[in-house]
């Protein structure tokens, strides 16, 4: 392993701030607000179809520039990383990795983050690039900057959808962070434990698992890292009554295919995302 690339929303930086901050733009409690994005992820939908519930035909990325016109922008600062950042990444860096930040954020926000003088070799987000995860082109751009072969390249992510299956699809490695509601109510689906190479609960366990597979280190046999910890039964897609006003669910995309020959028994699987399904403008999408 040579590159290590992170994504930002619920992997590196914390999601309260955002919430909040729309929840008071709408005028709402945060608590209900909170609710509804538990109920989108829960149903494998885009959690900005909470704001849509709230405030029906709104366009969240209208409503983001209109809240930095009315002075009541995008903003972060030390608060929101989440305590193990800085920790995880200056020791990832000085194991000799290159160290990337590059996921769904607005141009705003990477600046932002660099003002923040993380100890990352690049800071990058979908806005700057023009394109958003899951998008291919995505994972080809963190390929362009991560200066190392995919097979060397690390993706971290909380979102099975937006970041562990396509990083995967794409030849990266990726591992999955328990962290956020994406990360935690997914976590022990079948397919991402099958999917990821590594799954952890906090990013200061990466510069330990992955100390063996530095530069010119032979690589460490991912799966193993959790063969010992115990593998919990799927948690049951929850779905809401029939009265429900949620939109026409918004679908994750199919897992990567197993290699030839491998065996893989009848199960539940994550929600495909549909070809031609609508993504929201970065500005809008909280879980980056």
């Amino acid at each position: 392993m040579e590159t290590i690339v992170f994504d930002i929303g619920e992997t590196l930086v914390r999601d309260d701030r955002h919430w909040a901050s729309w929840a008071d733009w709408l005028g709402v409690p945060p608590h209900t607000v909170s609710a509804l994005v538990g109920a989108a992820v829960t149903q494998g939908r885009d959690c900005a179809d909470a704001l849509r519930i709230l405030r029906p035909g709104m366009d969240p990325g209208e409503a983001y520039h209109a809240r930095a016109a009315a002075g009541r922008g995008e903003h972060l600062d030390e608060t929101d990383l989440y305590p193990d950042v800085r920790p995880a990444l200056a020791g990832l860096r000085s194991l000799g990795f290159r160290v990337v930040v590059a996921g769904d954020r607005t141009a705003r926000a990477g600046e932002l983050l660099r003002a923040m003088d993380l100890p990352a070799d690049l800071v990058v987000t979908s806005e700057e690039w023009g394109v958003t995860k899951p998008d291919r082109d995505f994972f080809t751009r963190v390929l362009e900057v991560s200066g190392a072969s995919p097979e060397a390249t690390l993706y971290v992510g909380d979102h099975p959808a937006d970041d562990l299956f396509p990083a995967k699809s794409s030849g990266l490695r990726a591992a999955h962070i328990r962290r956020g509601p994406y990360g935690h109510w997914w976590a022990d689906h079948p397919d991402v434990i099958e999917t990821a190479d590594w799954r952890v609960s906090t990013l200061t366990e990466l510069p330990a698992l992955l100390g063996g597979a530095g530069r010119g280190k032979t690589p460490a046999a991912p799966r193993e890292q959790h063969a010992s910890r115990e593998q919990h039964s799927p948690r049951e897609q929850s779905t809401l009554p029939a009265q429900s006003t949620l939109p026409a669910q918004s679908t994750l995309p199919e897992r990567p295919t197993l290699p030839e020959g491998s065996e893989r028994s009848e199960r539940p699987t994550l929600p495909e995302r549909s070809e031609g399904s609508e993504r929201s403008a970065p500005s809008d999408r909280s879980r980056a």
